[in-house]
């Protein structure tokens, strides 16, 4: 279930804010999204993986206050993001 180096890759290459970064909070945004999405599609079909479920909640967490904390500081940089990933409905 872990995201591939390319796809990784890429998704750095579109989130990144400038030229060598790999880890704001933009680019961990959107590569917890891809996680969870991989894991929600997985547990659809496994729906007894419970182990799976409590590691999706912790990520959904953490998506959540890297969330927050791109409201804080930058309110069009946060919508910009959401809207790109298409979350928070």
């Amino acid at each position: 279930m872990a995201l591939l180096q390319e796809r990784k890759q890429q998704i750095i290459s579109d989130y990144q804010i400038h030229e060598t970064d790999t880890g704001s909070a933009d680019v961990q945004v959107a590569m917890l999204t891809e996680r969870i999405n991989r894991l929600s599609a997985h547990l659809k079909e496994n729906k007894k993986d419970h182990a799976s479920r409590r590691g999706l909640l912790k990520m959904i967490g953490q998506r959540k206050r890297l969330l927050a904390y791109i409201q804080k500081h930058d309110q069009d940089r946060y919508r910009a993001l959401i809207g790109k990933l298409g979350i928070r409905g």
